[in-house]
């Protein structure tokens, strides 16, 4: 049983060939509304179901990140998934994987901290708070 507890997934970040076309897209189509502008500026561009669909649905994004300009539909990748959890429980993620000699990479995104591993098949795992 893991040392930390996971809210629930936050983004996945994928790669698209046009920012704005991509932002339009998730906006019109699906409904999602853009955050953290403010903090983050274009990239990532994150687009988020909106506070109010449903209790918990507002927490879910899609961040978007510029890929080859070239790509053709359907080539952009998924760079990572990321799971929510509180501060305490970020705290606690560290030390249990420092505990089990897991290397991580921190980064401080202004809004959130996050912390970066990788599974056994090399997918890139994103822990992240927004509790600073």
């Amino acid at each position: 049983m893991s040392d930390f507890r996971v809210e629930q997934i936050d983004h996945v970040a994928i790669d698209v060939a046009d920012l704005k076309r991509s932002r339009e897209w998730y906006a019109e189509v699906l409904g999602l509304e853009r955050r953290f502008e403010d903090a983050w500026g274009e990239v990532p561009t994150m687009m988020c179901v909106p506070a109010d669909a449903r209790p918990g649905a507002g927490e879910t994004c899609v961040a978007l990140f510029p890929g080859d300009a070239g790509a053709t539909p359907g080539a952009g990748g998924i760079q990572h998934f990321a799971f929510r959890v509180d501060g305490e429980n970020f705290r606690r993620a560290q030390d249990a994987l420092r505990e089990r000699k897991i290397e991580f990479r921190f980064a401080d995104h202004g809004a959130s901290h996050s912390v970066y591993i990788h599974d056994p098949d090399g997918h890139q795992i994103e822990i992240t708070t927004y509790e600073l």
